[in-house]
């Protein structure tokens, strides 16, 4: 495959539609079909399919439909640390918080101003 980072956002989106119609017709789905199963309308597939995504939630839902929704998983899965990892970093932020400097007490008692 073609660098990614050397494609057009356009190039991506045209890629993309294009693997959604692969998908959509290997799993004998008509348009129409797929349209009504995902609550968008025929024209909005039509223009997913040509690369004209223009709708996050148009894609999610067509990416539903056609059992393609874990393809965003690296989207939204949370990173997994190690307790190492953890641990250095709960106490790396105790380490940086500031402490507060020992002064001198002021025994002397206040005056009493008289005005």
């Amino acid at each position: 495959m073609d660098n990614i980072y050397t494609l057009t956002d356009s190039m991506i989106l045209t890629k993309i539609g294009n693997r959604l119609k692969e998908t959509r017709l290997k799993q004998n789905i008509t348009q129409q079909s797929l349209a009504e199963a995902a609550d968008i309308s025929l024209s909005t597939i039509k223009k997913i399919e040509k690369g004209e995504i223009k709708s996050a939630d148009a894609l999610i839902r067509t990416l539903r439909t056609l059992g393609l929704l874990e393809t965003l998983l690296p989207l939204i899965e949370e990173e997994q640390i190690s307790p190492n990892e953890y641990y250095k970093m709960v106490h790396s932020v105790s380490a940086h918080q500031r402490k507060r400097a020992a002064g001198k007490i002021n025994n002397r008692k206040e005056e009493r101003q008289e005005w």
